[in-house]
């Protein structure tokens, strides 16, 4: 009865007992009946009501069973309703051929037993719901295939013919005119060439029955390389026969694009780290050799002291730029990086670069000249940051160039802005390279680079200073062995005379006039401890050590000193929990406070303020940093 249910059949016959018997025949089967007497009726009734089965008498008086059924067929409104032709008369095969092919879905000859008609009438439904059915999965199927970006494919494997390819195919291939033609290595083609042998050997097993997921690339008729991940599968029919080829690709070209990107940063990350370990390493070598040579049973000439102490200063200074550089990477990868605002000269900043790069420029007998324009440029922004630029660069024209080369500084006004040029006739830059040359940790292949060594973070720290100073930098190069230039673009500031920079003289702390200041020294290291004391009382300050919280106070109790350098990083009580504790005490409570550490960032300096310091400094210091800071509070060096 279910075949039945919500089912309407118009029953159509001239004769009312027949029409009335056939009726009542399907009301009892569960069907929803209607009723017309002849054919115009029976038209305009399938046209306003869509029945799902017309049940038609072939004899009618106006119009006969044939030619209403031919017009409910070809009219597109009613063309999808069954029709179930009956007749008395016309019992011939002739008649039942002429029906069928005047659209009816049966025939049947009167009389008809109710039994019958009833199994007719349901299979045809059945028929019909099966059809729909079927029309429905296959329309969910065609947009399912024309909405996504994965290309799905169909193939009959007995004629090599393509059933099916979604539109997808068109996008991921790039030829919106160009249909695959399948071939017996691939149903489509257009594979890179060194894919071709792989995706043939896998595509010839599907035919076989043997799936495959396989990733290759495509080449594009604009040239592209593309990608893609393909899955094919054998279909196979009830008795386990392969009858249908199909697969599924997916363009993976953004996938791959990453996966190399990472190899790529884990192969620069290896090599930087190997660089690292070399340039550390580097600076350490003479350090320990003037170590040995100061050693008294060695008794080192005067000479010997001072050339010794010069190599130490040197390397100490080379080691405290590499940290520098890697704290700086550290703060623009975070965002931290913060620039001072002021008015810098260029003339200062290209002689404070010039100054940087000097020991590379005498060691390799370098020719450096430099343009500058008459009147003096002046720009808005931090001056150590742009002098660290143009020495970053400057530096790398040092190291790219041979021994004996030229290099060539240019300042000149160009509109509103500046523009800092560094010329080379070293090693030149490939053209591959350029794009990448400010990429964190990006080197050189050049054999001359390797052997002056390098982090790969000085250009990138450059970009990133001068674009926060709202300018530009940029590299070129004619190809290998044609030099380099680089150049960049900062904006002017117009300045008054009055308004020009005013460059203070280092302060120094004259000694021996008076007591000694009272100087209490805390940090946890114990070489780094002694090698400072020393330093200090050379310098004629009356110095005490400590090496954690609880002695350092039972020392400031009874020493009472006017100046505390404290480390952080003590244990136990750490130095911001000693400094606090310091300010409560009243042997120390007026004392000049000063962070050494080696923690520099702001959040670190703002710590160091709120613990209750005066001065925050970072390490390694020089004796000169302390005495400018004590001065600020002891000016003429004394008690």
């Amino acid at each position: 009865m279910s075949d039945a249910t919500n089912s309407l059949i118009l029953n159509v016959d001239d004769n009312d007992g027949a029409r009335y018997a056939k009726s009542r025949i399907l009301s009892r089967a569960g069907f929803v009946v209607i009723e017309a007497a002849n054919g115009a009726e029976a038209i305009e009734r399938a046209r306003l009501s869509l029945p799902d089965l017309v049940l038609l008498d072939v004899k009618l008086p106006d119009i006969n069973g044939f030619e209403v059924c031919r017009r409910i067929k070809s009219a597109p409104e009613t063309a999808g309703i069954l029709v179930l032709q009956t007749s008395a008369a016309a019992v011939q095969s002739i008649d039942k051929i002429r029906g069928l092919d005047g659209g009816a879905d049966s025939y049947l000859i009167e009389p008809i037993e109710p039994a019958e008609l009833i199994a007719h009438v349901r299979a045809l439904l059945r028929v019909r719901r099966a059809e729909g059915a079927l029309r429905e999965s296959e329309e969910r199927f065609r947009q399912m295939a024309e909405n996504i970006d994965d290309v799905f494919w169909m193939l009959d494997p007995s004629t090599c013919q393509l059933l099916y390819v979604s539109p997808a195919y068109r996008r991921l291939w790039g030829d919106e005119a160009f249909a695959p033609h399948p071939a017996a290595g691939h149903w489509a083609g257009r594979i890179h060439p060194q894919d071709e042998a792989a995706v043939e050997t896998a595509y010839r097993a599907l035919a076989t029955g043997v799936p495959y997921e396989i990733e290759y690339r495509i080449a594009r008729p604009d040239g592209e390389i593309r990608w893609v991940a393909e899955r094919g599968f054998p279909v196979r029919d009830a008795r386990d026969r392969i009858y249908r080829l199909a697969g599924i690709v997916n363009d993976i070209s953004e996938r791959k694009a990453n996966e190399m990107a990472l190899r790529e940063a884990d192969r620069r990350k290896d090599e930087f780290l190997a660089m690292l370990a070399h340039e550390l390493r580097n600076p350490l070598a003479p350090i320990r050799n003037a170590i040995e040579l100061l050693d008294p049973s060695r008794s080192p000439s005067p000479q010997n002291v001072d050339a010794m102490r010069a190599v130490i200063g040197r390397q100490v200074k080379h080691l405290s730029r590499l940290v520098d550089d890697l704290l700086d990477v550290a703060r623009i990868t975070q965002g931290k990086i913060t620039l001072r605002q002021e008015i810098v000269g260029l003339a200062a900043a290209v002689e404070a670069a010039i100054e940087t790069a000097a020991p590379t420029l005498t060691r390799k007998g370098h020719t450096l000249r430099t343009e500058m324009p008459d009147e003096p440029l002046f720009i808005v922004g931090d001056g150590v940051r742009i002098a660290q630029v143009l020495g970053n660069i400057l530096s790398n024209a040092a190291k790219y160039t041979p021994q004996g080369g030229e290099i060539l500084i240019e300042v000149r006004e160009l509109h509103d802005n500046v523009q800092i040029s560094v010329r080379d006739n070293g090693v030149g830059l490939a053209a591959e390279t350029i794009p990448h040359i400010f990429d964190l940790f990006v080197q050189s292949e050049s054999s001359l680079e390797r052997s002056e060594g390098g982090l790969g973070i000085g250009l990138p720290l450059a970009r990133t200073l001068v674009e926060l100073h709202g300018g530009r930098i940029e590299a070129f190069s004619a190809g290998p062995g044609q030099g380099s230039e680089f150049i960049v673009c900062l904006p002017l500031t117009r300045l008054s005379q009055t308004d020009r920079p005013v460059v203070t003289a280092p302060v120094t702390v004259p000694q021996g006039a008076g007591p000694a200041l009272r100087l209490l020294l805390v940090d946890d290291s114990v070489d780094g401890a002694a090698a400072m004391s020393l330093l200090l009382e050379s310098d004629g300050y009356d110095v005490r050590v400590a090496h954690e919280a609880g002695h350092a106070l039972e020392i400031a109790a009874q020493f009472k000193p006017e100046i505390v350098l404290l480390d952080l990083g003590l244990p136990g009580m750490d130095g911001f929990q000693l400094a606090q504790e310091m300010r409560k005490r009243a042997a120390t409570t007026n004392a000049l406070l000063i962070a050494v550490t080696g923690y520099g960032q702001a959040a670190d300096r703002q710590r160091t303020h709120e613990a209750g310091f005066d001065h925050h400094l970072v390490k390694p210091v020089s004796s000169e940093e302390i005495q400018r800071v004590i001065a600020s509070r002891f000016p003429d060096g004394h008690s």
